[in-house]
């Protein structure tokens, strides 16, 4: 087989360099557009469970809500563990799966669980799903401050302006808006008024929330046209709740019905924010701060990218005044500084393998046929992660890293036995065809790289079978490494004896003997190494016994 893949090689050697070509072009545009993050894809299926209830105490919280939820969650198929927490009037519980479940069917499960606890709940209190995140979801935090407005004006745009639009992004989970005031509308009722229409408070929350709604009427024909009919009942400012229909009473003897209003009971006003539970500021002055969060699997750097733009068209349409800070905290930052270190090693690594093929081979065309496998074996590698759905983080870089000195190891042996056997060939009393040379020379040393390739790879393998985060982590370093050594030896079959046909025939040190044809540091290593050998092979015990 491997020798088909070699003559088959050579006999296409025009496909073989244009193939190679195309793979160049296509892998680096792969490349650029493969989504980059600080770490791999850490995200554990994990369904969070937010349950808001008023009024109660952690401890009633933990009885009445927090149990019943843990014990409906608790078996449920792919299971591990359940996390929770109960505070003053919230509930959240953690349902954590197996690793590689579905986190959309974990949804449902969790769904129609929490559908079987409905009436073991205290009146009024819905659990809920928060939505999907990632482990290092937090991408960027913003600041949205004024000098010249209120806290509540401020809070209005962060919260029913920029949160919204932010959403709207597709890859955003979650906006979530702390500091500054929120604004309420206060209803202040007024007991003697109540008794005197016979109302109770419970009377006018229900009437508040049945007014605070649009409805539909049909529709009315006219001619050729049809006009809707709605009733426009949601309230915008104080006056509108202020003239809400509370109750009907009837009027002293023949006086029809009286309409009595919020306003008639009450008084209603929009100044005072609600109850604030945090606050936040910005270079020490008050602010809103935005945390915005990823959905799993999105590109962090390419979000980023979109909520600039978007945030940019915003503030056209803001208040003036409004400032916003998109840079308190942004974790494109530490996966570009955490990235560009590892290239950086990459690159230093890539100069010193340069260096030392230089210095060893002696020779142009060899160090050039040899370091084609570097940059083809690195493209190829970043295809299978496209292909695989994998990011470029600092554990696949990392694997790229340690293996980079071993990418030419297969073509450097290819390389040298191909330009040993053309110098014999050459001095040769009958030269054979240079296509038979490189075929049977690349042939020779086609199991060493094989078995060579093999061991190396299989010091990586227990990586794999690492449980938990751990194996979640090093596992992509270890497909890296595997991936760009097999990437190598397919370049050092295909292409590597395709250059070597063109490039190594034309060497005019091959005329003359073996010791004119490597550099003076390789001459050194071998007459150190012969030395060695003439010392330790005669002895094998007394070198067997120096191990111990």
């Amino acid at each position: 087989m491997l020798n088909w893949i070699i003559k088959a090689s050579l006999h296409n050697r025009v496909l073989v360099l244009i193939a190679a070509l195309l793979v160049s072009v296509y892998g680096v545009y792969v490349t650029l557009n493969t989504p980059t993050d600080v770490l791999p894809d850490l995200n554990r299926p994990v369904v969070t469970i937010m349950t808001e209830a008023p009024g109660l105490a952690p401890e009633e919280v933990e009885a009445q809500v927090t149990y019943n939820i843990e014990t409906a969650v608790n078996g449920s198929p792919g299971v591990e563990r359940v996390r929770s927490v109960s505070s003053l009037g919230l509930s959240i519980v953690y349902v954590e799966f197996q690793w590689g479940t579905d986190l959309k069917y974990n949804r449902q499960v969790v769904t129609e669980r929490l559908g079987t606890i409905a009436e073991k709940l205290p009146p009024g209190i819905v659990p809920m799903m928060t939505p999907a995140t990632s482990i290092m979801g937090e991408i960027a935090l913003i600041s949205v401050s004024s000098k010249t407005l209120s806290p509540m004006d401020i809070r209005t745009v962060a919260e029913f302006t920029l949160r919204p639009a932010i959403l709207s992004i597709p890859g955003i989970a979650q906006v979530t808006a702390q500091g500054g005031d929120l604004k309420q509308f206060r209803i202040q009722a007024d007991p003697d008024k109540l008794r005197l229409f016979d109302l109770t408070l419970e009377d006018v929350e229900k009437a508040l929330t049945a007014s605070n709604q649009n409805t539909g009427g049909g529709f009315l024909v006219s001619d050729a046209q049809e006009l809707v009919v709605r009733n426009l009942g949601r309230v915008s400012s104080a006056d509108d709740i202020a003239s809400s229909l509370v109750a009907m009473r009837d009027g002293d003897h023949d006086a029809p019905p009286r309409a009595v209003l919020v306003r008639d009971i009450a008084t209603v006003t929009e100044t005072g924010p609600t109850i604030k539970r945090g606050d936040a500021s910005d270079n020490a002055s008050p602010a809103v701060i935005m945390a915005i969060q990823k959905q799993p699997g999105a590109d962090t750097i390419t979000l980023t990218r979109v909520l600039d733009a978007t945030l940019t068209q915003l503030k056209a349409t803001l208040p003036a005044g409004i400032d916003i800070n998109s840079d308190v905290f942004r974790q494109e930052h530490f996966i570009k500084s955490s990235i560009s270190n590892v290239v950086a090693a990459l690159r230093y690594g890539g100069i010193l393998v340069v260096i030392i093929l230089i210095l060893f081979l002696m020779n142009v065309r060899t160090t050039i046929v040899t370091l084609t496998a570097l940059p083809l074996s690195l493209i190829t590698t970043f295809l299978v992660f496209h292909w695989l759905g994998m990011s470029v983080n600092t554990m696949t870089l990392g694997g790229l890293a340690v293996a980079i000195g071993e990418l030419v190891d297969d073509a450097v042996v290819d390389v040298e036995n191909v330009y040993r056997r053309l110098g014999e060939n050459r001095r040769s009393a009958n030269p054979r065809p240079i296509i038979d040379v490189v075929f049977n020379a690349s042939s020779e040393i086609r199991n060493p790289i094989i078995l060579g390739t093999i061991i190396v790879c299989l010091v990586f393998t227990p990586t794999f079978f690492l449980p938990g985060i751990e194996g979640r982590l090093f596992a992509p370093l270890a497909t890296a490494y595997i991936v760009s050594i097999f990437a190598s030896l397919f370049v050092a079959l295909t292409v590597t004896p395709v250059l070597a046909y063109y490039l190594l025939p034309g060497i005019k040190r091959m005329t003359h003997g073996t010791a004119h044809q490597d550099g003076l540091l390789l001459r050194f290593c071998k007459r150190l190494a012969m030395r060695s050998y003439a010392i330790a092979m005669p002895r094998p015990i007394a070198v067997l016994a120096t191990l111990g």
